[in-house]
């Protein structure tokens, strides 16, 4: 029998230390349960303030009502976009640094999986897939760093990847290739960043179960997936956001063209 690991306890969720003080931050796919909503939360607790986006108008005042009464003396704003358009991307982070005053921190949360074995799969799965998840991530990223070369005060980007993007996973061909686009270009705009003053890192969660994720994965599925880690469970969403908001701070200003796993193995 495998021993269990005193780490398979959840742990009570760390207090904020400040991380985001002062920092404007704009988080995607923010509405609802997710790592979205933890991250615009996280930014909350660490001193900073928020613009949350989503597509899901009710879900994305949900979210602000939610914000507003934890933190009624910070700013929470929202914006509604759909990340596969181009304009509404474009008018995220042109309204945002109105909205805030100027944009430090984009977090690009916005992803879309799935179960679908490559050979049942559709022309329309896989390009639903690959827009929401990788092209979404694409014209943020050009959004925000014509932003920051306009604005000159540099900035910081974390994108959402996935340890799929290492790791292979039956049924998940769609979801992990767009995962590896979005280290690969992580990667690569991370160099063509630096000239303008502007980080960009990835996390790579390996599994943090919240409700919208169980509406798209069966729950046989996740408990098996959670007892392969180390730990034998799946993450906190919190846990996530926390890592996300390290990446955005001060702290990692060494840190570029990176991929963080988020998991007790990376592989």
């Amino acid at each position: 029998m495998t021993p269990v690991s005193p780490l398979a306890r959840i742990p009570d969720e760390v207090a904020g230390h400040n991380l985001l003080a002062g920092k404007k931050v704009v988080v995607t796919a923010a509405a609802g349960t997710g790592i979205g909503f933890a991250s615009a939360r996280r930014v909350l607790l660490e001193g900073g303030e928020v613009v949350v986006s989503d597509f899901h108008e009710r879900r994305l005042n949900e979210t602000v009502e939610k914000l507003t009464v934890e933190f009624p003396e910070q700013k929470v704003s929202a914006i509604v976009c759909d990340v596969s358009s181009t304009a509404q991307v474009d008018a995220l982070i042109d309204g945002a640094a109105s909205e805030l005053g100027r944009i430090d921190v984009l977090v690009n949360n916005a992803g879309l999986g799935g179960e679908t074995p490559v050979v049942d799969m559709t022309d329309e799965q896989w390009d639903r897939v690959i827009d929401i998840t990788l092209n979404s991530t694409f014209r943020a990223t050009r959004a925000a760093l014509r932003y920051f070369r306009d604005a000159g005060h540099g900035g910081v980007l974390v994108n959402n990847a996935s340890v799929l993007g290492w790791r292979a996973q039956h049924s998940q061909s769609h979801y992990a290739a767009a995962k590896a686009g979005v280290m690969a270009l992580t990667r690569c705009s991370a160099i063509e960043a630096a000239e303008f003053g502007v980080r960009i890192n990835a996390v790579a969660p390996s599994i943090a179960r919240h409700p919208f994720l169980a509406k798209v994965t069966s729950d046989e599925l996740l408990d098996e997936l959670a007892s392969r880690e180390a730990y034998g469970r799946a993450a906190e969403v919190w846990e996530i956001a926390a890592t996300i908001a390290m990446l955005a701070s001060d702290y990692t200003t060494y840190l570029t063209g990176e991929i963080v796993s988020i998991s007790s193995q990376r592989a």
